[in-house]
Formats: C-alpha cells, structure tokens, sequence
C-alpha cells in the first residue's frame, strides 16, 4: 500500500483480523468489537466493506469462499495474502516507530483561547477538568475489570496508553486553572488588558511586536541527520 493510503487504521485492523484467520466482514467488525477495539479505531459497516474493497483491489487480500448459513445472504470469506502480511508489518512498524503531528481539537483550543476572557476560559477548562476526571475514572474501571476477568496486559495496552494522556492532560488544565485563576500564566495582564474595556474590541491575535517563534532547531540538534518521514 503506498504511502498516501495508510490513513485509515480500520484497513490496518481489517489486515490484522485477517492475519489470525480467514474471516469474511461481519466476523471482522465483530472480532473488533468483541475486543473493543472500535474504542480506538473508527468502526462502522459501511466505511467497512469499502475498506475491504480497497484491499482486495491492492491485493492485499482475497476471496476464499462464499457461505451460507440458513436463511442468511451469503457471506463472503477473505484471507490475507503474502504482499497484505508484509503491508500489515510493515505499516505497524512504522506506526510504532515515526511519531506523527496530529492536529488535536484541544491543541487547537489552547492556541486561540485567548479570543475568551480569563475568567470565562478558566470557568471552561474548569467543565474539562471534570469531563477528564470522569472519563479517566471510567476507564481505569474498565481496565481494572479486564484484569480481573484475567485478560493481560498485553492486551489492554491501548487502554493504559489513553489513561497516561488522560492523566497528563488533567494535570495540565488543573496547573492551568491556577495559573489563569491566581494571575501567576506570562501574560495574563496583557490578556485581560484587552477584555478590560469593550470585549467587541478584544483582539484574536497577539499584538504584532511580540517575538516570533524560532524556527530554527536548537543549537544540540544542528548537525544531526534529519529524523526518517513517517508514512501516511
């Protein structure tokens, strides 16, 4: 698969399936389901069928049989083939290995948040608090129940990988809410100086004489080969 059609990790999830045993795309979508791991990956049947589709005209996979049980329709069964083994390796390795940018909603947030008043951001990231507080409690539940019912860790590893972003994540709006709240945040004065008169006035962006962001990379790291690209 070249690189510009590794977007989509349900195709990644569909070859691994695949790679335990034949299955056709109902058995696949309730294999993923049945290990949660539509907590992680996007599922849905008919994104689905379109992703085996495009996996088949890769030939990454292929057509076995077809089965019917009863009254049902038939069902198609696909096995993963020699080139779909080495794409499901090979794209896994490089998911593990390359750290990617991911334009994250609350990353977005933060960089335009002082278009909102402190208090009124502080009140905001307050609600969030909580929201992580709640979800973070859900889902140490959820993975502590999986270790009693004697799954292991191994296969929980996504679960604990969200709570340490979760956790990581609470503990940074929680400093935050103190440093906007007991006016410590660098440049706070400068932010409610502009929602002190009239808020219609406020300004979206950062006054034009504030220095700009190095671009350059930092004097350890001149020198040293550039990092390998990730695949998409």
């Amino acid at each position: 698969m070249a690189p510009n059609n590794r977007s989509n990790p349900l195709a990644l999830a569909v070859l691994s399936c695949l790679y335990e045993r034949p299955m056709h795309p109902y058995e696949v979508a309730q294999t993923l389901r049945h290990r949660a791991k539509h907590e992680s990956i996007k599922l849905n049947y008919g994104s689905l069928y379109n992703v085996v589709e495009g996996l088949e005209k890769r030939g990454f996979i292929r057509i076995t049989e077809t089965v019917r049980e009863g009254r049902r329709p038939e069902r198609t069964v696909y096995e993963i083939t020699e080139t779909g083994s080495r794409e499901l390796i090979d794209w896994l390795s490089a998911l593990v290995t390359t750290p990617v940018k991911e334009y994250l909603q609350f990353e977005a947030a933060l960089s335009l948040l002082p278009a909102l008043p402190p208090a009124e951001a502080a009140a905001l990231l307050r609600q969030r608090s909580g929201e992580i507080e709640h979800k973070l409690s859900f889902s140490k539940m959820t993975t502590e129940n999986m270790r009693k019912a004697g799954l292991p860790r191994l296969f929980a590893l996504e679960n604990e990988y969200v709570e340490v972003l979760m956790q990581a994540e609470l503990d940074y709006v929680q400093t935050l809410i103190k440093e906007i709240e007991g006016g410590t945040l660098e440049g706070i004065e400068m932010w409610q100086h502009w929602f002190d008169g009239d808020a219609a006035e406020a300004p979206l962006k950062a006054p034009d004489d504030l220095p700009e962001a190095p671009l350059k990379a930092p004097e350890d790291l001149k020198g040293r080969p550039p990092p390998p690209q990730p695949e998409h």
